[in-house]
């Protein structure tokens, strides 16, 4: 039997008896004689399903979504084909996940004076949108999840707060019954940034659904993807109005005024975040796929999950639905900072990539949001609670301390069964002798 497949077929009790295999960081043999990484997922999976619809677009001439020389199709379908998926009644495709937050912050009216109640470990975007609408972002810790810690949030909220951003962070539902029940007890709103979790699911619904209103990222990194594209899905008619008119300069076209009956609302100031025809047709292929790469990807995830799981000491990163996460990486506690560093740095030498907590930043330490960088006169900072409120690592120690000490490995779809049983006989090797 291979040395890989005898590691990983070890139980704990035989692991302990068994002489420890030298770690390759040691001058052993590496678990692989090649390096593993994770790929990109959706990108994997084109064919000529993507082809196909963007021949479709050439052809007919049109590439812009309103109009041209044949009626446009792409991008409609595709949002009628995502709010189905999403199991929600109205969405909107736009050009990224970013472009996707402002219009969720502009069609729940977020704007100075107000403060929204965000992760302060996320992705650039979220502080950015509120910023961007002259709100005032307030930061709260995280927890074992990676995501929003509940029990922190009530603590922030004052009568200026107008909303709670729940992000859904690399793959991992938060726990968002307990999020929702805080934002109805104080009448708040709650968008949620599913950007890192398409296609994950939370007691039985997909994510984005169950707030006001929900967002997505399609670009490279993400489920699917067209490169860049984003998404908005919520069941309110009058926030659907107000997203598309602010991604379209103020306006509401027929295709979308159509979905929610008599237009009630004027034109207003707004951006310019259409989506294209060939985004919209690469990801209308996209979302046919979302389902098989979901499944292959927490397939391969929980062969990990299960073939680690009786080490001792093992303690993986808290799953609120553990059926509805992604399963995008298997990360557990390694208890010190010092520890996780040096499992990386073993695993790597095993040729078997593993990471700490990642695709997000920690917020409150970045120097240009410590110095509030903005225009001197910008209006985020110039209420009293803007001018009081103070970021920095003494704003978040419990959010540094949980990303310091978790490490794991991030997963693939098209992991082979080798390539699953490589990760696992690493992680057997290295995880007991560090």
């Amino acid at each position: 039997m291979q040395r890989r497949k005898f590691v990983a077929a070890l139980t704990a009790a035989e692991l302990a008896a068994a002489p420890a295999a030298k770690l390759a960081k040691d001058g052993g043999t590496p678990v692989r004689a090649t390096p593993l990484r994770p790929g990109y997922w959706g990108s994997q999976f084109y064919d000529e399903k993507e082809r196909a619809e963007l021949q479709d677009v050439l052809d007919a001439q049109s590439p812009f979504r309103w109009y041209g020389a044949k009626p446009p199709q792409k991008v409609l379908q595709f949002e009628k084909e995502f709010a189905a998926r999403m199991q929600a009644q109205f969405a909107l495709g736009v050009t990224s996940g970013t472009a996707a937050l402002q219009c969720a912050v502009a069609a729940l009216e977020i704007g100075p004076g107000d403060e929204v109640i965000l992760p302060a470990w996320t992705w650039h975007s979220c502080f950015n949108a509120i910023i961007l609408a002259g709100a005032l972002p307030v930061c709260a810790e995280i927890d074992d999840t990676f995501n929003i810690d509940p029990d922190g949030i009530e603590p922030l909220i004052t009568p200026q707060t107008k909303a709670i951003m729940a992000v859904h962070l690399q793959g991992n539902p938060c726990h968002l019954d307990r999020v929702l029940a805080i934002a109805k007890k104080h009448k708040l709103r709650v968008i949620e940034d599913c950007a890192q979790s398409v296609g994950a699911s939370y007691n039985g619904r997909p994510v984005g659904s169950q707030g006001d209103i929900g967002i997505y990222s399609l670009q490279l990194n993400k489920s699917i993807t067209a490169g860049e594209g984003g998404a908005v899905v919520t069941n309110d008619p009058l926030l659907f109005e107000r997203a598309s008119r602010f991604h379209d300069l103020g306006g509401y076209r027929a295709p979308h005024s159509q979905q929610t009956g008599e237009a009630r609302l004027p034109w207003f100031f707004g951006a310019n975040f259409r989506m294209s025809e060939f985004t919209g047709g690469v990801l209308l292929a996209q979302i046919r796929k979302l389902d098989k790469i979901v499944n292959a990807v927490r397939a391969n995830a929980k062969q990990v999950y299960d073939g680690i799981r009786d080490l001792p000491g093992m303690r993986f990163r808290q799953l609120p639905d553990p059926a509805g996460e992604l399963g995008a990486g298997v990360f557990f506690d390694l208890q010190t900072k010092a520890r996780a560093d040096n499992f990386l740095a073993a695993m790597k030498a095993e040729n078997v990539a593993a990471s700490k907590p990642g695709g997000s930043v920690i917020l409150p330490i970045l120097p240009h949001i410590m110095a509030k960088a903005v225009h001197p006169d910008w209006p985020s900072y110039q209420s009293a609670r803007g001018k009081a409120i103070k970021y920095g690592p003494e704003s978040c120690p419990k959010t540094i301390d949980i990303l310091g000490r978790y490490g794991g490995v991030l997963m693939d779809p098209k992991y082979t069964r080798r390539d699953v049983d490589d990760i696992i006989a690493a992680i057997r090797k290295v995880f007991p002798q560090t």
